[in-house]
């Protein structure tokens, strides 16, 4: 056995640790000693983009994470738990642009596609290497013989031939629709990542020229030079006349054909309630241009300007023209109504320049076509059905309802990005005609489309193509499908939706069963962390200063999954504190617990036959907790009883009471405690393992509870006896009496003589300051004592005593008393209480009437005789 230093150094073994971990090679499943029928348990890492350094946001995947795989490691699993990084397409070509213009005043364009591209994946490499050192030194117990790279070879391969599945299958097509076009990054982008801005704008209302019979307002006057309609509500009386008809109008000098349709979706109350149809330019009214077979007319071009055409207003930037048309109508008189009201900006996810609805030819996945692959379903029905029979589960379950309601009202996914970096569209084009392969075709006049796929499209093959697919590896079949999925509830929609969607097309398997959704990190402000505002937490910075316990213990406990977390340094700091106080506890046990020899049940004091019962609940209560995924709680019941029950209560009566099997006993506690607490705070558990053993933690066996030390006598006689302690010091505490003013106590036990009486020496002992005590089974009031009565027990401490002081304080405890009392009173009054509590429970409460009763009487006596 190692001697453990006086002070737990996080700096000095956290990397010892992790160089033991790595150098087991039981990061990597195969290598665990498992029987040949063990379950496996599968996560697939989040790849946090190669974009920046890891923020605490990471850090906290990372610890849930490893939590979870620990957990089911030290439970006998097959865990793997595979690492990877996200080439990020968009986000890192946006980065690197906004770096080399910075440096050189160069654009992409200036440098050429390939040399850009060079550029791009150094800051790539550089970044990821960055990053996995992060990870690495966060502890994370990552598989890293399978690190994958969703830009890497492997995934290309992977990406195009689920392209070309998808396009033989009528799963992907190439068709003109309207889409979210960013001008800034000159690219078209997904719905889920489109960002809404409010913004205060203003409501114009006017009619298209003088001799238009119906107003209309809009915000985006500059549009209206592409309507090609006029919607309002059918029920609406106004308009009822004009519908079906096709009006003319001369709107700012552009000719106008304009036909009046019909569309339950128009609000009547808003504005006139006549909307202008501008189908190339609004999602709504591509739909309405669809269903009445309405002219499209592009007004808008990809660079935010309006197209030639249009008189004056052609190459003018879009709020120039609103300008110039506003005041053309106002020249005019058509303006009836100009206000401001609040409204939502569609701003790009990633630069937040506005965005620009307008047609454009792209590739998309059609999400309502009925695939043969999916027996008739299409890839939206499929992945709706798999959550309404719970075969995928959300934690929490409220997300369950976003999930449904975002795949409900989803629309045909635009796949394809007008940039460089990324997976290049496996498509091929020679003068009209079109191939789609997974190689390129023999001759030089096939170009290969420009374009590259949504980084979503690679990512949401990310559970199966890091597993080996296409190829049928025994790693797929094994491990897939995965467990959990464990991300950020922001990105339901950007990511879990289309994992759910491309493993049921590639495998017809769900990519995992359960979805944990942590909340984002906040400052202890409760603001978003953010660099430029300066409350932002460097995790590497902190683990150096506090150790990577500490922090894993700051973010897994409090945490709740699903809602935003609150963290400082203060809080990272108190749990360094409780690493160090694990660290003593351990001091002190290994000190004492010299021996290895076995537990005897009948030969334990009361203290140890509490302890060991408390312990085997523990035991129970935290697997519970964490298989359901309740980690915070799980952490609360653990520090709880190491604080509370371990180092403030049995530690200390070990001290001093009568000592048969405290070695064992200690022992014992201490081995489960740290496997109970590894898969919170690996580095200082393991660390105090090695201490005491040959084999490592990380491979240890969870504990199981022996129902056999279950002792709910001995936890209730001990908690009494704590109760009298706490009393004790209580009344100490209450009239500010030094520590070292030493006392005598006089205690009628009544029923619990004996039970007191066993117990006089931790009466004592346990800072009681006590230097005498008589334990009678009844009495005469101790005049001149201070007093104090619990369940029954009452206890006199004989000191002079200030009457008004002591006066005051027992009508506080009669208040609290009576309190009790009534409340209990009440429920037992209540006849749905019990009807439906459970007879047990039935009969503690009348017994704690009974106590608090007997309570109030003594109490009130008490008072009567200092009266």
């Amino acid at each position: 056995m190692i001697e453990l230093a006086k002070e737990y150094n996080s700096k000095e073994n956290e990397p010892k640790i992790n160089k033991l971990w790595e150098e087991s090679g039981f990061f990597n499943p195969d290598n665990l000693v498992l029987p040949k029928n063990a379950k496996t348990y599968t996560i697939i890492l989040p790849p946090p983009n190669v974009t920046d350094r890891l923020h605490l946001g990471h850090a906290s995947m990372l610890a849930l994470e490893d939590l979870m795989i620990r957990f089911k490691r030290l439970k006998g699993y097959r865990t793997l738990w595979l690492p990877g990084t996200d080439h990020a397409a968009i986000a890192t070509q946006t980065v690197v642009e906004k770096q080399l213009y910075k440096a050189t005043g160069q654009t992409r364009h200036d440098l050429g596609r390939e040399k850009f591209l060079t550029e791009v994946k150094n800051f790539a490499l550089t970044t990821q290497k960055t990053i996995l050192e992060q990870i690495k030194s966060f502890g994370a117990s990552l598989d890293w013989s399978r690190l994958a790279f969703t830009l890497d070879e492997e995934r290309q391969q992977a990406v195009k031939k689920m392209f070309v599945e998808m396009y033989e299958a009528g799963a992907l097509y190439r068709g003109e629709r309207i889409v979210n076009w960013c001008p800034r990054c000159q690219s078209t982008l997904a719905d889920d990542e489109v960002e809404y801005k409010e913004e205060p704008i203003t409501l114009y209302t006017f009619k298209y020229d003088e001799n238009f019979p119906i107003e209309i307002s809009t915000t985006r006057p500059e549009t209206k030079l592409g309507d090609t309609a006029v919607a309002v509500n059918p029920k609406d009386e106004r308009y009822k006349k004009f519908i079906g008809q096709t009006l003319s109008a001369n709107f700012c000098g552009q000719a106008l054909k304009l036909k009046v349709i019909a569309d339950i979706e128009v609000d009547p109350d808003f504005g006139t309630g006549a909307l202008g149809v501008t189908p190339a330019h609004s999602m709504t009214d591509w739909r309405m241009a669809e269903i009445n077979n309405l002219e499209i007319i592009k007004v808008i071009d990809e660079t935010g300007k309006i197209k030639s055409g249009f008189g004056d207003y052609s190459g003018q930037k879009v709020k120039v023209a609103r300008d110039m048309i506003v005041e053309q109508l106002k020249k005019n008189n058509l303006v009836t109504k100009a206000e401001e009201i609040s409204h939502n900006i569609s701003t790009c996810y990633r630069c937040a320049t506005p965005i620009e609805p307008l047609p454009s030819l792209q590739w998309f996945v059609a999400v309502d076509k009925p695939l043969k692959k999916l027996k008739g379903k299409s890839l939206k029905q499929a992945a709706i059905e798999v959550v309404e029979k719970n075969q995928l589960k959300f934690v929490p379950e409220r997300f369950r309802k976003r999930y449904l309601d975002w795949m409900t009202n989803l629309r045909d996914w635009c796949v394809s990005r007008q940039i460089w970096f990324g997976h290049q569209i496996p498509v091929y084009y020679r003068g009209a005609e079109i191939l789609v392969s997974e190689t390129k075709p023999d001759g030089t006049d096939w170009l290969q489309d420009k374009d590259t796929l949504d980084t979503w499209f690679s990512s949401g093959m990310w559970t199966f193509s890091t597993l080996g697919w296409p190829n049928k590896t025994s790693d797929l079949k094994l491990y897939h499908p995965t467990q959990v999925l464990e991300t950020g509830y922001e990105i339901i929609t950007l990511w879990v939706s289309r994992m759910v969607m491309m493993s049921l097309f590639a495998l017809g398997e769900i990519p995992f069963e359960n979805v944990y959704l942590h909340g984002m990190v906040l400052d202890k402000a409760g603001k978003k962390m953010s660099k430029s505002k300066g409350n932002g937490i460097d995790p590497i910075e902190v683990v150096n200063q506090y150790g990577g316990d500490a922090v894993r213990l700051a973010l897994l406990i409090g945490n709740t999954p699903g809602v935003d977390v609150k963290l400082s340094e203060e809080k990272i700091a108190s749990f360094r504190n409780f690493t160090n106080k694990l660290w003593n506890i351990a001091r002190y046990v290994l000190s004492q617990a010299k021996t290895e020899d076995q537990l005897d049940s009948k030969k334990l004091t009361l203290a140890e036959q509490w302890i060991l019962s408390r312990l085997q609940t523990v035991i129970i209560e935290v697997t519970d907790k964490i298989e359901h995924y309740d980690f915070s709680a799980a952490g609360e019941i653990l520090r709880a009883f190491t604080l509370d029950d371990l180092a403030d209560w049995y530690l200390e009566a070990s001290k001093f009471d009568e000592v048969k099997q405290k070695n064992i006993v200690l022992r014992l506690i201490l081995e489960n405690i740290l496997k109970l607490w590894h898969p919170f705070m690996p580095f200082v558990t393991e660390t105090i393992w090695q201490a005491f053993n040959q084999t490592l933690l990380l491979v240890a066996s969870w504990p199981v509870a022996d129902k056999k030390l279950i002792n709910h006598q001995a936890e209730k006689d001990f908690g009494l006896i704590r109760e009298v302690i706490s009393a004790i010091r209580n009344l100490r505490s209450e009239h500010r009496l030094a520590p070292a003013q030493k006392l005598s106590a006089q205690i009628y036990a009544g029923k619990n003589l004996k039970l007191l009486s066993s117990a006089s020496n931790l009466l004592k002992t346990l800072r009681t300051g006590l230097s005498d005590i008589k334990i009678l089974a009844s009495g005469q009031p101790v005049a001149g004592a201070l007093y104090s009565v619990n369940q029954g027990i009452e206890i006199y401490l004989e000191v002079e005593i200030d009457l008004a002081q002591e006066k005051e304080r027992l009508q506080k405890e009669l208040t609290q008393t009576e309190k009790l009392y009534q409340s209990i009173k009440e429920k037992l009054a209540n006849e749905e209480f019990i009807s439906k509590a459970p007879e047990k429970i039935i009969n503690e409460q009348k017994n704690k009437l009974t106590e608090y009763k007997s309570a109030l009487e003594k109490i009130s006596e008490r008072l009567a005789k200092l009266s």
